[in-house]
């Protein structure tokens, strides 16, 4: 089956990944009938971070409903779905079982196929929900465990030429938030404290002139962590504003540099941001600027702040291009929390 064949194709998609619980009915891949998610950001905020325990029996207790929810929003039973599909890795393992198990059930209750989906080909599918992806593309991907960059010559099938060696770009962005007592999450707040400093700390670009494509970030958020330690012994004073428009400056020359590279060496039609770290307003703003500025005839798409966040509507919009392939997943799916792109 190809998708010029496929006329009206509904799949109910499940996101439990980490801390959003989000079901979601997605026509074609590309049109959004309903898109439910649930936040835990409160539960986990006191704790500065998310707690897999709490996650996973939040997961349960909302999963039901979430599910619920979305069909009645996009006004569909069970026997109208051509398919279920569920998030199986990367992730936390307790939270990946509990969408996992849902599907399971649903599926195995109605006939319908059953289709698993890594993570984070939903983050790079999120921008299908805005515009028809164009092969071949690069895919920027940064979130809060993943930085990559990913080509894809085609629909569905990808190839990560570009990683972090250790810390991811939206990892290092919770942890320096953390030294700076902002609520979790920090990244968010580090963007806005961003856009209000300079940056004069001028903290390291690291790996920036290498030849290959990989990222460090470890290095950076030491430097950051020493030198707020370095002040507070001498009694000087931080400006929180400059140090997150030091620590974005980094961290966006990188990942734009990078890009850059990547494009020169894999001529493509379109460029994709996806991930969390894609709600960042500093990184759009600067890759938007280099597209127009050196690649004009290669296509930028960024997902609306909506969709960068995990939720279940990207999920449906990657599980089309395997249902069109026919990739079925069996009954005896599993989690698999260190799951790869292209595995």
């Amino acid at each position: 089956m190809n998708k010029e064949e496929s006329k009206k194709t509904l799949i109910l998609a499940i996101e439990s990944s980490c801390d959003e619980t989000s079901a979601a009915v997605i026509e074609n891949g590309r049109v959004i009938k309903s898109n439910i998610v649930a936040s835990q950001i409160k539960s986990h905020m006191r704790f500065g971070g998310v707690v897999p325990e709490i996650a996973s029996r939040h997961h349960v207790e909302q999963i039901t409903q979430i599910i619920e929810e979305s069909l009645a929003e996009a006004e569909v039973t069970l026997d109208d779905l051509d398919a279920i599909a569920t998030t199986y890795g990367p992730g936390l393992v307790g939270a990946l079982l509990i969408g996992i198990s849902s599907a399971k059930a649903l599926a195995l209750a109605s006939g319908k196929p059953l289709i698993a989906v890594n993570h984070m080909a939903g983050h790079i599918y999120a921008n299908q929900l805005v515009e028809e992806l164009s092969f071949p593309l690069m895919a920027l991907v940064v979130s809060g465990g993943h930085t990559e960059l990913v080509y894809m010559p085609e629909d569905g099938v990808f190839e990560i030429i570009g990683e972090t060696r250790d810390d991811a770009a939206g990892e290092a962005y919770d942890k320096i938030g953390r030294i700076l007592n902002l609520p979790y999450p920090g990244g968010k707040k580090m963007d806005e404290l961003a856009h209000m400093g300079q940056d004069v700390y001028h903290f390291p670009r690291a790996m920036i002139r290498e030849d290959n494509l990989d990222f460090s970030f470890s290095g950076l958020k030491s430097a950051v962590i020493n030198h707020v330690h370095n002040a507070k012994q001498k009694g000087t004073e931080i400006v929180p504003e400059d140090l997150a428009a030091s620590f974005q400056a980094s961290v966006v020359e990188v990942l734009t540099t990078k890009t850059a590279k990547a494009l020169e060496q894999y001529p493509v039609k379109q460029l994709v941001l996806a991930g969390g770290v894609a709600a960042n307003k500093g990184l759009r703003t600067a890759l938007g600027e280099l597209m127009a500025e050196k690649y004009p005839s290669v296509r930028f798409s960024i997902p609306p702040l909506s969709l960068c966040g995990d939720n279940a509507a990207m999920i449906g919009a990657a599980a089309y291009t395997e249902y069109c392939k026919g990739h079925f997943a069996s009954n005896d799916l599993n989690a698999v929390p260190g799951l790869e792109l292209g595995e």
